[in-house]
């Protein structure tokens, strides 16, 4: 059974966007619906790796052909680093009873460098329960680069081919195995349970 075990935060620990944050993102753009997210999801690879944020929503309104505001980018900031600040509580003590059994855990994240202290200063007490935390923005690369899960691997100090890795995206996945890892397409608390022989979740 491994011992070691990675996960992806967002799609995985952390929520993805919700619809009301998406939808107020659209508003203070000046533009909704497929070009805006378009435009946001282009740039994305980039700012994961390190990128300022204002320079990203720079890119973002020239994909769009449009201009922001100073007070526009500031608020467009907020409103996206809010966005991704939620976490599944059910993963999150799922991770704690991993921690306590004695497993050691790693974090792999594409993640944007000002949202780092906002989620670490939201919720610290479960993530300081991780050997190591990758996350792009600090490494200068992201998923599925084939140096992440290298890089990865490397901080927890083990090798890739000792390592479980569990992420919300196919192609994440894909590059995990090609790194050497053993990748699975993360779908709920249950399935890291079952894949790891645990009871089930009790209030399930």
């Amino acid at each position: 059974m491994p011992q070691t075990i990675v996960f992806d935060l967002f799609g995985v620990i952390a929520r993805t966007q919700s619809e009301a944050a998406q939808r107020r993102l659209e508003e203070l753009a000046g533009v909704a619906g497929p070009a805006f997210w378009t435009a946001y999801w282009a740039g994305r690879p980039v700012y994961d790796a390190g990128q300022r944020s204002a320079d990203y929503w720079a890119g973002v309104a020239d994909r769009l052909g449009v201009r922001f505001d100073a007070a526009t980018v500031d608020a467009l900031i907020e409103v996206d680093l809010a966005s991704w600040t939620e976490a599944d509580e059910r993963m999150v003590e799922l991770v704690a009873e991993l921690a306590g059994q004695g497993r050691s855990l790693g974090l792999l994240s594409n993640i944007i460098e000002d949202l780092v202290p906002v989620f670490e200063g939201r919720h610290g007490r479960w993530l300081s329960l991780f050997a190591a935390r990758t996350y792009s923005c600090q490494i200068g690369v992201v998923k599925p680069d084939p140096r992440a899960y290298q890089i990865c691997a490397e901080q927890l100090g083990v090798r890739p081919e000792d390592v479980l890795f569990f992420d919300d995206s196919e192609p994440n996945v894909v590059g995990a195995r090609a790194s050497g890892m053993t990748a699975e397409v993360f779908v709920s608390p249950d399935q890291v349970r079952e894949r790891l022989g645990l009871a089930g979740d009790p209030r399930t």
